[in-house]
């Protein structure tokens, strides 16, 4: 008598994904076997706060990874911002010890804009995450 051979589970990571900005930080949640992103919130918090705010978010949601969007200059040349992202970006991954993919952020207010959407930050960070999910390999 044989054994059947186990059926492949489809597998599914979740992500908490960052829209940053020196002010305000929109958060969106998604996973990979949907490939759909939720926006969450606008954190209006500074500093410690900020990052407490996103330690409650990181609890409730447990993400396996998390994705923030880097502004760049539509001909790709980097500025301030830049930078900012990109080190919010290492402080994350610092502090909560998840994987920490950055994107392309270029046009997601813009998109939000022209979607209605009520909150821009947080629909900015659902944009930047499904730009992400579409990415990755299925």
């Amino acid at each position: 008598m044989s054994v059947p051979a186990a059926t492949p589970r489809a597998t599914s990571c979740s992500f908490l994904a960052f829209d940053f900005g020196t002010r305000r930080v929109g958060v969106a949640s998604g996973n990979s076997l949907t490939r759909t992103a939720t926006a969450l919130r606008t954190l209006s918090a500074e500093g410690e706060a900020r990052f407490d705010a996103i330690a409650a978010l990181i609890a409730e949601w447990q993400p396996d990874a998390l994705v923030v969007g880097v502004p760049w200059h539509p001909d790709g040349v980097a500025h301030d911002n830049t930078r900012r992202a990109q080190r919010f970006a290492r402080q994350l991954q610092g502090r909560f010890r998840l994987p920490v993919h950055e994107v392309d952020e270029r046009y997601s207010t813009v998109e939000a804009q022209s979607a209605g959407a009520r909150d821009l930050d947080a629909t900015s960070a659902a944009i930047i995450l499904e730009q992400f999910l579409r990415g990755i390999e299925a």
